[in-house]
């Protein structure tokens, strides 16, 4: 059976990186094969251009931004499909949808953003994380890149996660919950997603 994709999306300090560690140890668990996938990813040359922008060391514009998070993902697309083509379940901490989110979140157009990622592999099945900005405010506190300092630009982020999340695939969770509660809700909506019809 060919792989498949599912991604969790959200504002940072949504628990997508611990739900998505869940998840794959809980798919791997049911004997499913699976693999976690995190972006940017800031182990390639382009990664790391990434983690110096958003730490300030180099100014950007938008439109370069959303470019360099697209190529990172370019980047990993071979390594993707040779695991999707071999049977794996990839869980993935972050993918398509956040540059739309945080590229239309600042003036770009969203049709753009989608276009110039139509060649990398298609999710499955996405979960948005849901929360409010000041949530990821108190949740992180200090050590802050520069979108998440930006509060309004995170309202527009979330405003176009929420609009995306209309699309069919995709499920929204009340990240604010507890993480159990949480834990629970994408438990329920991924094993629906795995029965059989």
């Amino acid at each position: 059976m060919p792989g498949k994709l599912i991604v969790f999306e959200g504002l940072d300090q949504s628990g997508k990186e611990t739900q998505a560690q869940e998840l794959r140890e809980r798919l791997r668990n049911q004997g499913h094969r699976a693999r976690l996938v995190s972006f940017p990813d800031y182990g390639t040359s382009i990664g790391e251009e990434i983690a110096r922008a958003l730490q300030g060391e180099r100014d950007y514009g938008p439109e370069v931004m959303q470019l360099l998070f697209i190529a990172n993902r370019y980047e990993r697309k071979p390594a993707m499909e040779h695991w999707m083509e071999g049977g794996l379940i990839l869980v993935c901490d972050r993918y398509r949808a956040s540059s739309i989110a945080y590229g239309e979140a600042q003036g770009l157009a969203a049709t753009w953003l989608a276009d110039t990622q139509q060649f990398l592999p298609q999710p499955a099945l996405t979960i948005l994380l849901d929360i409010s900005p000041h949530t990821a405010l108190t949740r992180k506190a200090v050590g802050r890149d520069r979108y998440e300092r930006d509060l309004q630009l995170l309202e527009r982020v979330r405003e176009s996660y929420l609009r995306q999340a209309t699309q069919p695939g995709w499920h929204v969770v009340n990240g604010e919950q507890p993480k159990p509660a949480v834990s629970e809700a994408v438990t329920q909506i991924v094993d629906a997603w795995l029965a059989p019809a």
